[in-house]
Parts: C-alpha cells; sequence; structure tokens
C-alpha cells in the first residue's frame, strides 16, 4: 500500500465499521438496558428479602408479654408467644405478597425508564455514525462540532474532528506531494525525449552530436535519479522512521559532508567555518549523515559567489544542536516555513537551482522520526538559518 492510499484506507475502514451503525447503536442500547434492568431486579430481589428477614426481627424486638400470658386474637383466645408467632408470619406473607406484585412492576418501569434514558445518552453516536457514513476523500472538510456538556460522547465527536483534520491535512499534503513531483520529474523526461528527437531527425548528426545528445541525457538521467532517490529517503523516513539507535557525534559527521560539495563549493569561492563542541545524539547514523549532507549541501548550492558558511555544534541541555548558517538570497520571513516543504524555496521553485528540491523537507522528517526538532530564521543581509536540536538519549 502506498503512503497516499494510508489515510484514504484507514477512512474506508472507519466508514466501513459505522455503515452498520444502526444495528451496532441498536444492539448497545439493548444490551445496555438489560444490564440495566438486571442490575434493578437483583437490587429489588435483596430489597425483598431483606424486608422479609426484617419483619420477623421487628417483630420479635417488640415488648413480650410474661411467659404463659393469654392473650385474645379476634374470637380465639391463646398464648401471647403464639400470638406473636402469628403475626410475625402474617406479616412476613403481606411484605411477600406486596413484593410479589411490586417486583415486576419495578423491574418493568426500570427497563423502560433506562430504554429512553439510554436511547437518548446514544443519540449523539447517530451523528457520529451519519457523519462517518458520509466520509469521503471529498468531505474530509466537514465537522461535527457536537454541542452539549463535554462528556465522554462529546470527547469521542472532537477525537474525530481532530481525525478528520489529520486525514485532510494528510490528503492535501500528498496531493501537493504528487503534483510537484510529476512536474519534476516530468522535467528530465521532456529533456530526454526533445534531445533524442531532435538527434534522430537530424539527418547530419555526426559523432559529436551524438555525444552531445549523450551528455545531455546522462545529466537528465542523474537529475531523475536523484529525484527518485531523494522521494525514496523521505517516504522511508516518513514511513518507517528509526531503524537503529546508536550513539552519533554530529560533529564528526560535518566533514564528509564539507568534502562532499568540495568541488561546488571552491567554484563559488565560499568561505567555511566550523566552530562548537560534540554533539552527540542517538539516532540512525544513515539517516543522521543525510540529515547533515542535506543541510551543508543546500547552504553551499543555495548560496552566493564569494559567500560564507557558518557550522556549529554543541550541546543544548539533553540535545544535540546542530545550527548551519550561509549568506545568500533575502527570504521572506513569511514564506520561511515553505523551505520544509517538498520542491519549494519560499515562493519559487528550489530546483531552479540543480538540487532535488527534497534536502529540507528530508531534514524535517529525520528530525521528526527521531524526536527533534527543526526550525529555520532568514539573515538579514540575506540567507538562511538553520537549527537542529535532537535529544542525547
Amino acid at each position: 500500500m502506498t503512503r497516499g492510499q494510508e489515510p484514504l484506507a484507514a477512512a474506508e475502514r472507519l466508514s466501513n465499521t459505522s455503515a452498520a451503525g444502526t444495528p451496532v447503536r441498536r444492539g448497545l442500547r439493548l444490551r445496555l438496558t438489560l444490564l440495566s434492568t438486571a442490575l434493578l431486579a437483583l437490587i429489588g430481589a435483596l430489597l425483598l428479602a431483606l424486608s422479609y428477614l426484617l419483619v420477623g426481627r421487628v417483630i420479635a424486638a417488640l415488648p413480650q408479654f410474661p411467659p404463659g400470658t393469654q392473650v385474645q386474637v379476634g374470637d380465639e383466645v391463646m398464648d401471647a408467644s403464639q400470638a406473636a408467632a402469628q403475626i410475625a408470619a402474617q406479616g412476613r406473607q403481606t411484605v411477600l405478597l406486596v413484593g410479589l406484585i411490586a417486583f415486576p412492576l419495578q423491574v418493568l418501569a426500570g427497563a423502560l425508564l433506562s430504554w429512553v434514558l439510554i436511547g437518548r445518552t446514544l443519540r449523539p453516536l447517530a451523528t457520529l455514525t451519519r457523519a462517518t457514513r458520509a466520509l469521503s476523500e471529498s468531505s474530509l472538510d466537514q465537522r461535527i462540532h457536537l454541542a452539549g456538556p463535554r462528556d465522554e460522547v462529546a470527547q469521542l465527536a472532537d477525537t474525530f474532528d481532530d481525525m478528520l483534520a489529520r486525514l485532510q491535512a494528510a490528503f492535501e499534503a500528498e496531493r501537493r506531494f504528487v503534483a510537484n513531483a510529476s512536474h519534476e520529474l516530468r522535467t528530465p523526461l521532456a529533456v530526454i525525449r526533445t534531445e533524442v528527437d531532435v538527434t534522430l531527425a537530424d539527418s547530419s548528426s555526426d559523432v559529436e552530436d551524438l555525444r552531445r545528445m549523450g551528455l545531455i541525457v546522462l545529466e537528465a538521467t542523474d537529475r531523475a535519479d536523484r529525484l527518485l532517490t531523494s522521494l525514496l529517503v523521505l517516504a522511508r523516513t516518513q514511513a518507517r522512521g528509526v531503524s537503529a539507535q546508536q550513539p552519533v557525534d554530529l560533529r564528526e559527521l560535518v566533514g564528509p559532508a564539507l568534502r562532499a560539495v568540495d568541488s561546488e563549493r571552491a567554484e563559488k569561492d565560499i568561505e567555511v567555518s566550523v566552530d562548537g563542541g560534540p554533539a552527540v545524539v542517538q539516532g540512525d547514523p544513515a539517516l543522521l549523515d543525510r540529515l547533515v549532507g542535506n543541510l551543508v549541501e543546500n547552504a553551499v548550492r543555495h548560496n552566493v559567489n564569494g559567500g560564507w558558511v557558518r557550522i556549529r555544534t554543541g550541546a543544548s541541555g539533553a540535545a544535540g544542536v546542530l545550527e548551519v548558517a550561509s549568506s545568500g538570497a533575502l527570504i521572506d520571513p513569511e514564506t520561511v516555513t515553505e523551505l520544509f516543504e517538498p520542491f519549494r524555496q519560499g515562493r519559487r521553485a528550489r530546483t531552479a537551482h540543480g538540487g532535488s528540491g527534497l534536502g529540507l523537507s528530508i531534514v524535517r522528517a529525520v528530525v521528526a522520526a527521531h524526536g527533534g526538532s527543526v526550525g529555520a530564521a532568514p539573515i538579514q543581509d540575506g540567507g538562511l538559518r538553520v537549527r537542529v536540536s535532537l535529544p542525547t538519549g
């Protein structure tokens, strides 16, 4: 299953689960009613048994006549103890008779009342059921906004609204990503197709023309390869997270990253300075190497001739810090957050500089996978400062 299908699959599973919302709700209502009725019947039976036992005890606790005392009950004269026993038996019989009449009426009334009250309590679930059943990719902007007391059902509705918001954001990000990736992949393919068509259509093409075409095609395929590799890294990082955990010193990764851009740095005559101390963090060495490499590559690639790059590492509390600042073009502060979106540099395409346009997107994904934070701020005279903070343990 692709990354773009996961949110839709989750929505479909939720929709399929609630498509039978009415039977589920009725079943839950019936089960809760039966449970409450059974509890009420048990309590009623216990009270009836307790009343039956208490009648005899109450009569036995009354003042007693001296032994041998004769009392007249109606037209019959009998011993006082025998009269007390008859009174107790008659009291128990009366309690039992009244209880046997009142008990089923109490159970029936309790069942009806439970059915009504539970139905009113579960009524908001019907709203959730209808909203879930109507859920689709085109209706993710709908929200329930359940009114009333903020009880468990309202919390469930709020959670459902939050889930819809996350699904909507995921779909929108996926659509933007796919559109941008399709556009970027179309560019090198169009270059290859054009060069091949032009060269083959020219009957006078010689070896030099074929060599020139081959170099252009090779450059275009390299660009497409870099783009696909970056897309794969980004997708794997977002899907799998960190696969290895071991101590990594970010400072030790700076040197190899700088050597990888030596030729471009020398071509632009960029001054580089590195200071600070060790920045040991826990994480995946391969992903952290890509993180440092992308930051250094971006700082050089999007720099100006005769510019500068300053790299600082160190520890701050329970986090390792890497900060990369570089000169460059002026950046609107309002568009800084767009730098971490795929294929964007503010309001213009990042690929205008020859990169894949995914450098900072991969940085953000790697930082998120390690539970860290990343931020960027424009430099007043032009350029960008990116600060990464990763946990040390």
